[in-house]
């Protein structure tokens, strides 16, 4: 068995400044509020390796581990996977951009199996990720939005 979820956000931002900031993952501890720390391994063109560590979950365990990310500006995709896969047999994720009338859509496609003697399985994983992803997603929503006002050029007081 394996485990796959599916799930997406609209902002109300353009397609640049959304891919932008979603990709400057030496940031995202300013984008998630699930990350802790990252540190950046190795950048080679478009490729980024990098470590993830997250704030200390409900038993104060901390998870960490290590990514790797491909992105596609021109396809408006980034693919990425688990280099340590710690629990994961594997994990791998893509994210895609979409312009829509309302902004941009950010899709995120997660595809793993859970190790045999992880200590979780397959479902549980499943609905932890569906229900986090939406939190997270909400979030990088509201900040991005925030960020496209702010830089939004003021309007023109006329006499």
């Amino acid at each position: 068995m394996t485990g796959h979820t599916q799930n997406e956000v609209t902002i109300a931002a353009p397609v640049d400044l959304v891919w932008d900031m979603t990709n400057d993952v030496a940031n995202w501890t300013q984008l998630f509020t699930e990350y802790a720390s990252v540190e950046i391994l190795s950048e080679e063109g478009n490729c980024t390796t990098f470590r993830l560590t997250m704030h200390p979950d409900d038993n104060g365990t901390v998870w960490s581990w290590v990514s790797q990310r491909e992105t596609d500006r021109d396809a408006l995709t980034v693919r990425a996977r688990r280099i340590e896969t710690g629990p994961f047999a594997h994990m791998n994720i893509l994210w895609r951009y979409e312009k829509v009338l309302e902004g941009t859509r950010m899709v995120w496609t997660q595809d793993f199996a859970m190790k045999p003697d992880a200590p979780v399985d397959d479902d549980w994983m499943t609905d932890n990720i569906n229900r986090n992803s939406k939190v997270q997603m909400a979030l990088i929503r509201d900040r991005i939005e925030q960020a496209a006002t702010e830089r939004r050029p003021a309007p023109m007081l006329s006499d």
